[in-house]
């Protein structure tokens, strides 16, 4: 007689009302049936065989669940509701084991689909709880293959196949469905216990009742088999979400890991680690099932990637996280002022937070600075949730956003805003690729088309595409992105054609035409206009309206200024675009170096319009990594003028709106100028360069 945990097993058999077999609970569908027996492992005597159907809120059968089971929506919708159907489950086999003498009991099903697949997502979904017994049961086809080495693949087993193995009789036409199943499976039970196998019913399996968040290190190994990435999550979902989406899976400690997008806010993306390979995969099962009213796309993933968003070497992050069972709120937007005793009132004595002081972790730049983000711990949910009440509360004069966070989410601002350089460097040496001469349309000439309403995340490609044969009619380095004040696509493009008949036949042609799943507006517009809206202007029915940062006198003249992108900033001077300061220089300086790669049709530069820069766009002017050879040869031409070598440009961003020359000024107070060599770049308005031409230490451009 082999030992159990337990006195007892009830076998338990299940359907929903979609698919059978191995695609249990892989369409979401509502269980609608339950049949089980109880079994004394000792006296081998059995309980009553109960069989129950459960009403579900969609009772329409797919044709699968009608041929095998033979049930109707009729019959159906005179059951009783899972958690009526769930609470006489109790009572009966509470009364069947007494009836035996036993106390004790553990579920035995035909695999892991009826528990992990149907019963734990669905309770999840309806919001009540399932009793402590469904946490824990024994996979008859693993216990199978334990007692029966030679048998099949676990993965390959069923109920008949099984009692085939064993000499059982299989004609399920002689009793109801479910009924046959669980006799069968009581049948194969007993015959193992008959045949004192070794080690069954010993090690049940388990589901974990909540999932632990714990932090992971860079040094850990991960198994690739273990990783999945879940898509297209609401924003605002936490770890609790998504492990509560996976609901009778069971995820490895710390195992959510949020994704971030480059401003370092959520993607609607994270990565999951299951403890094992098996859970893996029916995770995968998963997919485009649903969360609230969105179908999350579901995928495999790497563990490197999984390491890359969630592991972290920070000892100080290490030891915020090592307090474990741990709610996580992450605060933005903190004054640069703020300290611990700030925060702590902020959040007052209604949410204490864990340890004090020591469960708020500030994050900072690596020179010290705050970044404005911080994260605390609080040691329950009621806590959390009182925090969570203070969203966009004020805090000095900033208001104050509070999200629910998780340990791979601290993990990632914090490798995010550690590994930022004081100062910006890029990698490779530049050298600029200049076109052939050429200036940006101006004039009344309506050679010139407006897309509006582009995807976002349509490109230059993507615009070639949609204008089909007429992109032989664009200009060269025509094509211009518009961005918005965060450097980010608009939904806008400006393209120069090679005359106004070209544009007006493209603006009929393409008008309303789709570009993935959005259809365009094209118009007919001149050069003029479209330079207004590059520069920060507005282009609408009442007309054209200038850039909100400059007049239209000091518009004027940045028409025919000297184009330098803002990531140009970044480099060494000797890499930057020649001086131009006057007619006769120009004409008197041959042509600068040039490198020009294979595929010289890419030439596609970052763009960012951050105002009041000059108009740029992707394709007028290109910087690449050029080989060291071409570097050399730029260094060392001396017939080209290049920027004085001990200054640069910088870049400043995130200004306040009402940012002044005067504050730029006292900014950079204490900073030595750079040479009068730097005017010719940029085109100044004459208040501006007599300020800037004064005697003085310092200048900002």
């Amino acid at each position: 007689m082999t030992a159990s945990h337990s006195d007892s097993l009830v076998v338990l058999f299940g359907a929903t009302a979609g698919a059978y077999g191995a695609k249990l609970g892989s369409d979401e569908r509502e269980l609608i049936l339950l049949v089980w027996q109880v079994v004394d492992l000792h006296s081998k005597k059995v309980g009553t065989l109960h069989k129950s159907l459960v009403k579900a809120d969609n009772l329409d059968l797919s044709d699968q669940c009608r041929e095998v089971s033979g049930l109707t929506p009729e019959g159906l919708g005179k059951a009783e509701p899972l958690d009526r159907v769930l609470q006489q489950f109790s009572q009966l086999v509470s009364s069947d084991l007494k009836v035996l003498g036993r106390s004790s009991y553990t579920l035995c099903s035909d695999g892991q689909l009826l528990i992990r697949q149907v019963l734990h997502p669905e309770t999840s979904k309806k919001n009540f709880l399932l009793s402590d017994c469904f946490y824990s049961f024994y996979d008859l086809r693993k216990e199978f293959h334990t007692c029966y080495p030679s048998s099949a693949a676990v993965k390959d087993q069923t109920i008949k196949t099984m009692a085939e193995y064993l000499g059982l009789g299989t004609d399920e036409t002689e009793e109801d469905f479910g009924v046959w199943q669980v006799k069968t499976m009581v049948a194969i039970v007993f015959t193992m216990l008959s045949e004192s196998c070794n080690r069954i019913f010993t090690e049940p399996e388990t589901v974990k009742y909540k999932y632990e968040t714990g932090p992971c290190s860079k040094s850990e190994t991960v198994d690739s088999e273990t990783v999945i990435r879940a898509r297209g999550l609401p924003w605002q979902s936490s770890d609790q979400d998504i492990a509560r989406f996976f609901k009778g899976l069971n995820i490895a400690k710390g195992g959510v890991a949020l994704c971030l997008n480059a401003q370092g806010r959520r993607n609607g993306e994270a990565l999951v680690r299951f403890v094992d390979s098996e859970q893996r995969d029916l995770a995968l099962e998963r997919h485009k099932h649903h969360m609230g009213s969105r179908y999350i796309e579901v995928y495999k993933a790497t563990g490197e990637e999984f390491l890359k968003i969630a592991g972290g070497t920070s000892n100080e992050v290490a030891q915020f996280l090592s307090k474990e069972n741990q709610v996580i709120i992450r605060m933005r937007g903190l004054p640069f002022t703020a300290t611990q005793e700030d925060v702590l009132g902020f959040l007052g004595p209604e949410c204490p937070v864990t340890g004090g002081k020591e469960g708020l972790l500030f994050v900072k730049y690596p020179d010290g600075r705050p970044t404005g983000d911080a994260f605390v711990l609080f040691s329950c949910e009621e806590y959390a949730q009182n925090a969570l009440k203070k969203h966009k509360e004020i805090l000095g004069k900033r208001y104050i956003e509070l999200f629910r966070s998780t340990a791979a989410e601290v993990q990632q601002v914090l490798n995010r805003y550690m590994s930022t350089p004081l100062i910006p460097t890029l990698p490779t040496p530049i050298i600029p690729v200049i076109p052939p001469p050429y200036t940006i349309a101006t004039g009344s000439i309506r050679d010139c088309i407006r897309l509006r309403g582009l995807p976002y995340t349509a490109g230059i490609d993507d615009i070639l595409e949609f204008m089909g044969d007429a992109t032989g009619d664009i200009k060269p380095h025509g094509v211009h992105m518009v961005l918005n004040q965060q450097g980010r696509p608009s939904g806008d493009a400006f393209i120069q054609m090679k005359s106004a008949d070209k544009a007006f036949m493209v603006a009929q042609k393409c008008h309303k035409k789709m570009m993935k799943d959005r259809y365009v507006e094209v118009f007919q517009c001149s050069g003029e206009e479209m330079n207004f809206v590059l520069m920060g202007g507005t282009l609408n029915r009442s007309g054209l309206s200038p850039p909100p940062c400059l007049s239209p006198p000091a518009y004027a003249a940045f028409q025919t200024a000297a184009v330098i992108p803002a990531e140009a900033a970044l480099y060494q001077p000797q890499a930057l675009l020649p001086t131009t300061r006057t007619p006769q220089a120009s004409a008197a300086a041959p042509p600068a170096v040039t490198y020009y790669p294979a595929q010289a049709a890419q030439l596609y530069m970052n763009y960012t319009a951050y105002y009041p820069s000059p108009p740029v766009s992707p394709t007028t002017v290109g910087y690449i990594a050029a080989p060291p050879g071409a570097v050399a040869a730029a260094a060392t031409a001396t017939h080209t003028p290049i920027l004085p070598q001990p200054g640069a440009l910088v870049r400043m961003q995130g200004l306040p709106y009402n940012t002044g020359m005067k504050e730029i000024l006292s900014f950079f107070q204490g900073y030595q100028y750079a040479p009068d060599d730097y005017n010719g770049l940029i085109q100044l308005s004459d208040q501006a360069r007599s300020v800037l031409q004064a005697p003085k230490e310092w200048v900002c451009l």
